[in-house]
């Protein structure tokens, strides 16, 4: 356990009480009697307990659920055997709490770093570690949710029979609530109406779904999301972004790989990028956008005509609003511009420099 030790704390029980170390209590001698000064709170001691409670907060809700160490990983192809370097010493976190996205080309090593998070790819050399330090193993698979890019489906299960087959598998839910567990899922993605429904007859968005259902019937800590979005319609995905972010917000883990690049740039705060193998950005999705240039567009109206005028910054777009202003134009609408996660993905991914 982690304990905060302020420079003040509780002192030895006097036969008054408590003393609080800080806390000043001075006797002073007027006409015969004892006045004592109020007591006053050290406000520097309010601070440090405030700033150390901060920090076990952070460390709480923050914490590194994933840790890729210096990942290499070849496989042998051709007719003559040759091996070829798909991962090239791949280091990266996931946080708790977070949405992060993995983007990348294809071919960039993406889906042989997912298959080495779950243990069904073996790394040549490098670390994988998780929940705080622990190797792969069963009890870490079972704190892990995962929905594969090409899932599979038993046809002849109805979407209830499907959550349940799984959710016996992976959980020790009495038989009550684990009905209750996948009402709630099945409400959760909008498939309430076809729990009876055989899966052979749901559509690629349905199966889309009751896949990320299944992901996480066994309500995990880690969860990894291989193309989730991909023959979803807009109602669809608004439903399962909706499901991402919930399940962020309970302090889990969402591990999110998509070339959806619109929906990875709404959903995820967090990007690791992939190119030949190597990762080439990890970091803030808002910084990442920002690094490409931004720029203002002021709207402003002059003798009745609706105007636009761009400043390539925000100190040259306040001058620009000021001289505006005296010239007579009333503003009408600043607005930031950056460049969109697709066209930093083309520029980093695809087109920058060779890692």
């Amino acid at each position: 356990m982690l304990v905060c030790q302020p420079q003040s704390f509780l002192t030895e029980q006097s036969e008054k009480g408590l003393e609080i170390s800080g806390l000043s209590s001075h006797k002073l001698q007027d006409s015969g009697q004892l006045i004592y000064e109020e007591l006053a709170i050290d406000v520097v001691v309010l601070f440090e307990w405030i700033d150390c409670l901060g920090d076990l907060c952070s460390n709480f809700f923050m914490s590194e659920v994933v840790k890729v160490e210096d990942l290499y990983k070849s496989f042998k192809k051709g007719f003559i055997p040759r091996r070829q370097e798909i991962l090239k010493g791949v280091n990266f976190t996931v946080p708790s709490g977070m949405i992060t996205g993995f983007l990348g080309a294809n071919g960039a090593g993406k889906t042989t770093t997912m298959k080495s998070l779950l243990g069904l790819a073996f790394p040549d050399r490098g670390r994988i570690t998780f929940f705080g330090g622990k190797e792969i193993s069963p009890e870490v698979k079972r704190r892990i949710g995962f929905l594969p890019e090409h899932p599979y489906f038993y046809n002849y299960l109805t979407g209830e029979e499907f959550l349940r087959f799984y959710g016996e598998l992976s959980t020790n839910l009495k038989r009550a609530d684990l009905k209750l567990r996948i009402e709630a899922l099945l409400k959760k993605v909008d498939l309430l109406h076809a729990r009876d429904k055989k899966l052979k007859n749901y559509s690629k968005g349905m199966l889309q779904k009751i896949g990320v259902a299944q992901a996480l019937i066994h309500d995990p800590e880690f969860v990894i999301l291989d193309e989730p979005m991909s023959g979803l319609d807009p109602d669809g995905r608004y439903y399962l972004a909706e499901i991402i972010r919930e399940t962020a917000k309970m302090g889990k883990a969402v591990f999110f790989s998509s070339h959806h690049l619109l929906d990875a740039e709404r959903l995820c705060e967090n990007l690791v990028i992939l190119r030949d193998g190597r990762v080439i950005y990890e970091g803030k999705t808002e910084a990442l956008l920002l690094s490409m240039g931004h720029q203002a567009s002021i709207v402003y109206l002059d003798k009745g005509e609706k105007k636009t005028l761009s400043a390539p910054s925000l100190e040259e777009a306040q001058t620009s609003i000021d001289r505006l202003r005296r010239s007579g134009a009333t503003i009408f609408e600043v607005r930031q511009e950056r460049v969109s996660l697709e066209e930093a993905f083309v520029k980093v991914a695809l087109r920058g420099p060779h890692p």
